[in-house]
């Protein structure tokens, strides 16, 4: 069975090459200290291929790390019992009762552009951002730069953190702000955040003060960063914000009027690309091209409850079904390419679908099966083999991939 160790050779080479043009050599030991800037921090190792690994949190808050290229696994630690989890590739944050519990993974990727840098650290629980959920979290590219937004839909608050402050293991809010608004977004942008007003979106500064600049958004939700820009859904379609210096630029883009299919309120995809998928209602799936500010619906004959878009060269998009199967179609043809075998017959009902995840990156997808009590590991690209069936430390009522 092909490991995950032995598909990033490639990496390990194209990084060699890659950072020669940041004057100096990764290095290929974990044990070594990484160089600074590029994402390095202090204590942290550059190692030479993504540190790929999954945070597993039972339904206790048993805190797991599986790491995917050698199979090594480790407990880290309890949190409060999790409602819902999300990352940015690095920290998991978990709502629990006692609002955001932040548990840093310590591995992550420095996204450069044109060539990446690799770290491991010592991983932790880092605390707890008070307020009352649900929650809604935005995280940008960038690991150790930049900010993550939090919107406490219980407490009516939108909260900004410093993600260099994560990095060293300390909560710093940057601002909280009483929106008055149980139902909203806010999401991270340049030095700020972009927070819902009504059925708008108003910029504020990195200090919480309210900036001259919004867009109309009607009834907005849903949020994902990509490497051109934020996009957040809007009733009648989506606004792209970008940031120029200390100001952000917005763009709509409308949903195309022939298509008659349920709003986009949930964006997925693979980290840093600009194509994102998401669930259509009944009709099939929505693709955001946030590079072409482009909308493209692609109808289905099965029913989806998650959908994740690869946007590799191939167009893969990946989707598991109400009937608990992964699907793989490709982007531009809306063709189903390829499915797998019923994978869920022991999880398939309400609560435990909102507590699964499919998660993919460049080579594999990640389902976790929470009442089966394993992760699958799909090879998508490969007619949607299984490529391996993972038994984490800890159940994996609530998985993370993180390391990209």
């Amino acid at each position: 069975m092909t490991s995950r160790r032995s598909l990033l050779l490639a990496s390990t080479a194209a990084l060699l090459l890659a950072t020669s043009a940041c004057g100096s050599a990764p290095s290929t030991s974990a044990t070594a200290t990484a160089t600074p800037g590029h994402g390095a921090i202090a204590g942290a190792a550059e190692v030479a291929e993504p540190p790929l690994q999954l945070v597993s949190i039972d339904e206790t808050g048993a805190v797991g790390i599986l790491d995917l290229l050698d199979g090594a696994t480790s407990e880290l630690g309890t949190i409060g019992a999790p409602s819902a989890t999300a990352t940015g590739g690095r920290y998991v944050f978990a709502t629990t009762d006692a609002g955001v519990e932040i548990v840093d993974s310590g591995v992550w990727t420095w996204d450069h552009v044109d060539h990446f840098h690799y770290y491991r650290a010592e991983p932790s629980v880092i605390g707890t951002v008070e307020g009352a959920g649900p929650v809604r979290v935005a995280t940008g590219m960038l690991a150790t730069a930049g900010s993550t937004a939090l919107y406490f839909e219980g407490s009516r608050e939108a909260v900004l953190l410093d993600n260099d402050a994560l990095s060293k293991g300390k909560i710093v809010e940057l601002f909280r702000i009483d929106t008055g608004s149980a139902a909203g977004v806010a999401a991270p942008l340049g030095d700020g955040a972009l927070v819902s007003d009504g059925d708008a979106l108003r910029y504020y500064t990195g200090d919480g003060s309210p900036a001259d600049e919004s867009i109309a958004c009607p009834s907005p939700a849903g949020t994902i960063t990509t490497r051109v820009g934020l996009a957040v859904g809007c009733s009648d379609g989506a606004v792209i914000a970008t940031a120029e210096g200390d100001r952000p630029v917005f763009e709509h883009v409308a949903y195309p009027e022939a298509l008659n299919a349920e709003r986009a309120t949930a964006f997925d995809g693979r980290k840093g690309r600009p194509t994102v998928a998401a669930i259509a209602g009944d009709r099939g799936f929505w693709l955001l091209d946030t590079r072409e500010r482009s909308w493209s619906l692609v109808e289905t004959d099965a029913e989806l409850v998650r959908v994740t878009a690869v946007d590799d060269a191939e167009g893969h998009v990946v989707a598991l079904d109400s009937d608990g199967r992964v699907r793989v179609y490709q982007a531009e043809s809306g063709e189903q390419i390829a499915e797998t075998d019923a994978l869920l017959a022991e999880t398939i009902d309400a609560e435990q679908l909102e507590s699964m995840t499919l998660v993919v990156d460049g080579q594999r997808a990640y389902l976790n099966a929470p009442a089966e009590g394993v992760v699958y590991e799909i090879a998508y690209a490969d007619g949607a083999r299984i490529a391996r069936t993972l038994e984490t430390p800890t159940a994996p009522v609530h998985i993370a991939e993180v390391g990209r």
